[in-house]
């Protein structure tokens, strides 16, 4: 069963336990790794990638104009190691940094691609992603895309900072039918996120990203095809929160109103001198309950409920003058 076949199935599921969550996480990770190449997930040479071949012709126009500098991201170290061969046959001078390096050598990195003007490529993980300044980058390739979009402009945020110069060219990598296709629609579905992810000029600095189960699940429903839901009508909001009111507030003045006539019959019995019950009379209350109850509905709760139909409006008008004279009078 492919990757994406084993997310559909898991997120069909009306409940999803702690394993399936596992399980769902790691088909997406190996869904996006296969986005980049076949090594990644299977480890079997020489790999199918048309990610890295198309990255290899971008890398030789690149290294082809004078003065260009550029940062490149992959979220995984093997897919590095992929870059790199390329690289080499390229003849490109370069520098690399990820999590396994120390942290005291990661300026001398930084140093050297900014100072050197042979040193032309700066390839890193999200480790590079914070905390460094790369002015001197006037391009950014993006191998593949994060999970969440927020990385994105981070990664951009280190070659277009304060004391930038030039105008900065950003790559997204993307493989067609992947998952990755789909993630790049659900990331721009949403305005702050493009505009994090995209606008170089934009001041959004942070992208607040909603969690949990259902978001999961809202979000990887989108991952499988479906559009994400339009944004809210404020108006039809209202409307709706309107309407919800109103039926409460009905369900409430029928609730009254039956106890209401249940008390007045209640004090009825109680007023008129109570006979000892005959056959005729047992069987004249057994008819007439029959008869009633051919009149009522039952609700969601099964209590039966009868509907007073009133002659015409001035019966209402007249219901609620008399209603507003006897709480004036409380």
């Amino acid at each position: 069963m492919g990757q994406m076949q084993i997310v559909s199935a898991i997120v069909r599921k009306p409940y999803i336990s702690e394993m399936d969550l596992l399980r769902l996480q790691k088909a997406l990770l190996l869904a996006r790794m296969n986005a980049n190449s076949t090594f990644l997930v299977n480890k079997e040479e020489p790999g199918y990638s048309s990610k890295l071949e198309r990255l290899a012709e971008l890398l030789g126009e690149l290294s082809e104009e004078e003065g260009r500098k550029i940062v490149l991201f992959s979220e995984w170290t093997t897919m590095l190691r992929l870059i790199e061969r390329d690289i080499e046959r390229l003849r490109l001078p370069y520098v690399r940094l990820d999590g396994s390096v120390p942290q005291k050598r990661r300026q001398q990195l930084v140093h050297r691609f900014q100072r050197d003007p042979d040193c032309r490529l700066f390839i890193t993980t999200n480790a590079g992603s914070t905390g460094l300044n790369l002015q001197a980058a006037d391009t950014v390739v993006n191998v593949d895309l994060p999970w969440n979009p927020a990385v994105l402009e981070q990664r951009i945020a280190r070659a277009h900072r304060m004391g930038q110069r030039n105008p900065v060219q950003v790559y997204v990598l993307v493989t067609e039918d992947t998952i990755e296709e789909k993630l790049l629609a659900t990331l721009s579905a949403k305005a702050d996120l493009a505009l994090a992810a995209l606008d170089l000029e934009s001041d959004v600095d942070e992208v607040a990203m909603a969690s949990g189960m259902e978001e999961l699940k809202r979000r990887l429903e989108v991952l499988l095809g479906a559009r994400p839901d339009a944004p809210i009508d404020e108006s039809e909001r209202r409307r709706s929160e309107e309407e919800a009111e109103r039926l409460a507030r009905r369900s409430r003045v029928q609730d009254a109103g039956g106890q209401l006539v249940s008390a007045a019959f209640n004090f009825l019995g109680e007023m008129i001198p109570r006979h000892e019950e005959t056959e005729a009379t047992a069987r004249m209350s057994l008819q007439l309950r029959d008869r009633l109850n051919e009149c009522l509905e039952r609700d969601e709760r099964g209590r039966p409920r009868l509907t007073v139909t009133l002659p015409d409006e001035a019966a209402l008008e007249n219901l609620a003058r008399s209603l507003a004279s006897l709480l004036a009078e409380r």
